[in-house]
Parts: structure tokens; sequence; C-alpha cells
């Protein structure tokens, strides 16, 4: 299993059968696919999403993590999807990308070809491009996971590693913060029987669905593979390719004595998309400092910023809390409420959690989008709503 062409990153996988063979193939659409349409932001404005909004009531426990999901941005280069979750998912693969999902709330067993990853509140899961994997949820409330899905690779932020490809010593993470995946992990120990298939040990085989993704733009879409063996049926592996779990707790955040840009919380890096994660730290210690960010004009990204933990002072009065997504366009001047300046003096440390995705192609709303807009944020700085031209 190799990237670029066998030219990058590859892992050997010992398979006890043939891991290409396949009985069947279907389409997978909508209303079974989550519906992959967007549109474009169009008059340009920033939106404050309600994501808790989508999944009301006991709603959840009728949703898997895979089929589940609902797309709420999306552009060429990565999506961003969102589910609230109960059931176990099939099985899946992403053949578009590399996927980077960030459990917002809940705990959860990632079954994978290369073995399992037990992962709970906090943890981002970056599973590797076309990785046969299932989401099994193991806690009482729902699963709540914010996905993050490219149409490449993602990777540590290129800055924090050697020409070697080390973490190297002033990164906000190291190498022991990344945990691995659990195995061998095989269909009868987590089933309780066997799906041998020919080589006539244990019961006859039997068919098993793998759902695959592998469509984006226009036309997205996937299909639902049927193959005559369980695909956990790696015995072992070996190699520099495998999913991994790393909790957003493990992150070291970089302080200074003035405020600190935004590259100073990147995690990872996608094609024309980076992720940065803002954690609890110490804030500017200049005795001038005025803690809360600048405004400031992403003049080559859009920002995305999604709330999921403690207090963050910049969005006060703006009606943001958790579970909330903000969207700042590119086009669009923008930076804290009316008066977060003047509560931030005096501030040396701050209590917020959030993940923030940039993209350097404008993004596209999806139906969730629509679905959970909260129809004011863009008028928040003005104080008011919308005027008629000329008003």
């Amino acid at each position: 299993m190799g990237e670029e062409g066998f030219f990058s990153d590859s892992s050997l996988l010992y398979h006890r059968h043939l891991p290409s063979a396949m009985t069947g193939s279907r389409p997978w659409e909508p209303p079974e696919l989550p519906d992959p349409r967007t549109e474009p932001n169009h008059p340009l404005k920033p939106y404050h999403f309600r994501l808790h909004e989508l999944f009301p009531g006991e709603s959840w426990r009728d949703r898997d993590p895979v089929r589940g999901r609902r797309v709420l941005l999306g552009n060429p280069d990565v999506r961003i999807s969102y589910v609230a979750a109960g059931r176990p998912s099939p099985l899946y693969r992403d053949a578009c990308g590399d996927e980077c999902v960030y459990v917002e709330a809940g705990d959860a067993r990632v079954e994978t070809v290369f073995g399992v990853l037990e992962v709970t509140a906090g943890d981002y899961v970056v599973l590797p491009r076309s990785t046969t994997h299932r989401w099994v949820p193991t806690g009482e409330g729902p699963l709540r996971l914010y996905a993050i899905e490219a149409s490449g690779h993602i990777t540590p932020a290129r800055r924090y590693l050697s020409r070697y490809g080390q973490l190297l010593e002033h990164a906000p993470y190291c190498e022991r913060d990344l945990r691995g995946p659990v195995g061998p992990l095989l269909h009868e120990d987590i089933a309780g029987g066997r799906n041998t298939g020919a080589d006539g040990g244990g019961e006859p085989a039997r068919d098993v669905e793998i759902y695959v993704r592998h469509r984006v733009g226009a036309g997205a879409g996937g299909s639902v593979l049927t193959v005559p063996t369980h695909p956990f049926d790696v015995v072992g592996w070996d190699g520099c390719l495998y999913p991994y779990a790393l909790s957003v707790h493990d992150f070291e955040p970089l302080t200074g004595r003035i405020h600190q840009p935004p590259p100073q919380h990147q995690v990872f890096d996608g094609n024309n998309f980076v992720i940065c994660n803002f954690v609890p730290r110490k804030v500017d210690y200049h005795p001038l400092s005025v803690p809360v960010p600048y405004y400031h004009s992403n003049v080559d990204s859009d920002e995305v910023m999604f709330y999921c933990g403690g207090d963050y002072a910049a969005r006060k009065g703006s009606g943001i809390g958790q579970g909330s997504v903000s969207l700042h366009p590119g086009g669009h001047t923008h930076g804290p409420q009316p008066g977060a300046y003047e509560r931030s003096i005096g501030v040396t440390e701050v209590d917020e959690l959030a993940v923030m995705v940039d993209t350097f192609r404008p993004l596209e709303l999806g139906e969730a989008a629509r679905a959970c807009d909260d129809g004011r944020y863009a008028w928040s700085w003005s104080g008011s709503g919308p005027r008629e031209p000329g008003a």
C-alpha cells in the first residue's frame, strides 16, 4: 500500500486471502450517500453554523459515523462533514484522499486492516487514503465526529519535520504522542466465528460489503464493493504508512510576549489547506499586550473554526458556543466581537478549545450549512441586520 505512485511512504500488509478479489459492485448514491452537493458562498458573507442542531433529540441513535455524515463545507481539495452517531458504521474506505476525523464527544473503537485504535473526545484520527476501516461507538452518548476529508494527503506540518521526516524539537508534539494501531485484527477475533474463504478452514466465505468514496466535485459519489472474504485478515504489516491518533491535549502550544499568529497553532498539512488547533494556554505576557486576535483579512484563504471546548473570548456576544462553526471567507476582514479587546486586558491565560481549517481555495456551502445557519452572524459586528441598498 503506497502513496504517490510508490514514490513516497508505503507499507506491506500480509493478507491471508487475495485483497483484490471481489464479486460485485453497485452505486452508493443518495439517500444512502450523504448529499455531496455544494453551492457557492454568494453573495459573500461570514457564517455561524450550529452543528448540534443537525441531530436533534435521539435521532443520533439510528445514525452511523460514515453514512450519517452531513456535508457542511467543501471545495475540490477538502470536504468538512459532521455526524452524531450511535450505531457501528459499515466497512469503509476513502479512495479520494486521507481523512482527519476529530472526535468532539464520545468513545469509539476504530477497526482497520492495520489493527485497532481506541479513541475518545479530543482525539484526531488520521486515516490514510484507501484504508479499509469501520467506526464502532463504545460510549453511552452520541459519538460526535468532525470529519475533514481530503482529496490528497494529510501529514504533520512540514515545518516541524527534518529533511528525513523526524519531528523536530521545536514541534508542539512528538512521535511518542502518536498512537498507532494495535493488532493484528482478525475477523474471527471480533465476530466470534471464521470467514476464511477458499483455504478450507472454518466456515465457507460470506460476501462482505465495503463502502468506497471515490468521486469528488460535481459528480461526487461512491460505490459499494462486495468481496468474498472479510478484509480483516491481515496477520501482520510493516512500513511507514498507517492510521494513527493524536490527542489535542498532547499538543503543546508555543506562546510569546506578543500575540502569536495562527501558524503557531498548526498541527497538520493538507493539499491547499492546513489544520490548526487552539488549546488552553498562557497568552501574551508583554505589559502592553492585547491578548485577543487583531482584525485581519485572509487574502489567500477561507477560515473555518470549530468551537469544541472551553471559552472562546474573541467571539463573546456573537451567539457562538459549544458545537458552533464559524466561516470567515477570504475577502472578508474579521476579528474579535465588539468589546472583546476591552475584556481581554489583563488576561494571562485562556481556556479554549477549537479546531481550525484554513483552505486556499474558496469553500462552498453544503446542505448541512443551510440547515444549521443561525442567520445573524454576518451582522454581529455592526449590531444590526442587513440594510437595503441606499438605506
